[in-house]
């Protein structure tokens, strides 16, 4: 099968970096699925791990961890899904990633793709919609309701880093199923613009002091924060914005965060990885299969809509290398897809 893949982390100006390759075909056994990948997208993960990452001597380590693909075969334990469903899903960190024609899945990773979407707006959707809604509902707590409901709740959720993957779905989950007011950050007119689209209540611009800009919003008090990226550089004003008992969940690497300065205000901090349930083999992996069906129906429904930002054609090296370098610059808008292999 062809794959795209690297023998050793190197910088993404590098071709080297990620090359074009040939594999055998793996096969499925268990509760694993053999997907046929149609669409994938592109997350900060891929970059991380290809940087950080090398395989064992002499091998190829092939990553990714968004895709939606076609249901070829199944594991003899296996009985969710049937030969020829569409399906989508993040799948796990510590396997073969889903740039190749044909990647396994643990059946409980995986959930329908949405009727309504294509296979490349579908692709953008899985490895976010997870990390968006653990965000929101297991770590922060935010009150569901159902997706016809006008209530609105006294829950102010602020969301840094909203125009970015995760943040372009959370705030599209928050304004559909619960009834918090989203405040979304955004710095660029561009991303001001994109958020807004996705149902942001306000817009606040991160590269100034956030305290005076939601202060001025006259909403009251923030009670939870979604901190996406640069934790380390608002940590001391989410403690200051925040309410007693308010919680942040954050989903970045930072350094150093001086944690005493959660304790006068009771605050909580969430640190929300999507990979644990699949690394750890949790009991509940399932869940992850569940909330993308959940998704799924949001989406067929019209409540929520693709966060796909750029197509960038054919899954091969070169298509690859110039999506890595786009989310390098971290100043993406939405997600970045590719879709189909090249003809042999």
């Amino acid at each position: 099968m062809k794959a795209i893949g690297y023998t050793k982390s190197l910088p993404i100006t590098d071709n080297a970096s990620l090359t074009d390759i040939e594999l055998p075909e793996p096969i499925a056994t268990g509760r694993d699925l053999l997907i046929k990948i149609k669409a994938i997208a592109v997350n900060p993960a891929d970059y991380k791990v290809r940087l950080n990452t090398p395989p064992a001597k002499g091998e190829y380590k092939v990553i990714g961890w968004d895709a939606v693909g076609e249901v070829v075969a199944s594991g003899e334990d296996a009985t969710h899904f049937n030969p020829g469903d569409i399906v989508y899903y993040a799948g796990d960190i510590t396997r073969q990633g889903c740039n190749a024609e044909y990647q396994l899945v643990d059946e409980r990773l995986v959930g329908n793709k949405p009727k309504s979407l294509s296979y490349a707006e579908a692709a953008a959707l899985p490895l976010t919609a997870i990390t968006a809604w653990e965000i929101l509902f297991e770590h922060l707590s935010i009150e569901q309701q159902g997706a016809d409901s006008k209530e609105t709740s006294n829950e102010v959720i602020l969301v840094v880093g909203a125009a970015g993957g995760v943040g372009s779905i959370l705030v599209q989950l928050a304004k559909a199923i619960t009834g918090a007011t989203v405040i979304a950050t955004a710095s660029r007119s561009s991303s001001a613009t994109w958020v807004k689209k996705l149902g942001a209540d306000h817009v606040v611009d991160h590269s100034k002091a956030l305290q005076p800009q939601i202060e001025a919003l006259g909403i009251g008090s923030v009670t939870h924060v979604a901190s996406l990226n640069s934790t380390d550089s608002y940590f001391e004003s989410y403690t200051e914005l925040l309410t007693p008992f308010g919680k942040i969940a954050m989903i970045d690497d930072p350094k150093a965060l001086d944690i005493t300065k959660l304790k006068m205000k009771s605050l909580s901090l969430h640190w929300e990885f999507m990979f644990a349930r699949s690394m750890f083999k949790a009991a509940d992996m399932d869940q992850q299969g569940r909330l993308l069906n959940r998704v799924a129906d949001l989406i067929d429904q019209g409540y929520i809509q693709t966060t796909l930002g750029k197509n960038l054609g054919t899954i091969n090296a070169e298509n690859l290398r110039t999506a890595h370098q786009a989310l390098e610059t971290g100043r993406s808008i939405g997600k970045i897809v590719l879709q189909g292999f090249e003809l042999s």
